[in-house]
């Protein structure tokens, strides 16, 4: 009897299984996983998770029609302002601008454009590909929110 063959590709929202018979059904596997079809999953395990997301912001920043809004009274850095904005963005994304009418909206005085170059180069936000100018949180970004950011501001309230 032939072993079946499994991948294992961990992401941001999981992980993503291909198993097979064979190399090719292996390969056959990984063929179906497409951008379009990687987008939809990770669309729908975020709307799995903004439940979750909103009880982690509470105290921290509220959302509204308008999107969020930073409601914490601690000190946050310029990066961890926009950090919090992005987290609290549907997918973690959001264009300069939008995320400069939520700083202001929110009392935070910020220069956006030089602090988000900054956080590219540290890894924390990239410019998904066909989407102008809008920025996203990388997986080590939404880490160091989760752990860092939002860790600290849950442990003061």
């Amino acid at each position: 009897m032939t072993p079946r063959l499994r991948v294992t590709i961990k992401t941001s929202y999981g992980a993503v299984e291909v198993s097979g018979e064979s190399p090719e059904e292996v390969l056959e596997g990984l063929g179906w996983l497409t951008h379009e079809l990687i987008s939809q999953i990770y669309e729908r395990a975020s709307e799995a998770t903004a439940f979750e997301t909103e009880d982690n912001l509470k105290g921290i920043i509220r959302v509204d029609r308008e999107g969020p809004t930073i409601v914490s009274h601690e000190e946050l850095s310029h990066y961890e302002a926009i950090g919090l904005i992005l987290y609290a963005m549907k997918n973690y994304e959001a264009t300069s601008k939008q995320i400069r009418e939520r700083l202001v909206s929110s009392g935070k005085k910020v220069t956006v454009a030089a602090r988000l170059h900054e956080m590219r180069n540290r890894g924390h936000v990239f410019k998904p590909e066909k989407k102008g100018s809008n920025y996203k949180l990388t997986s080590r970004g939404v880490k160091w929110i989760e752990d860092d950011v939002l860790a600290r501001l849950s442990s003061l309230e």
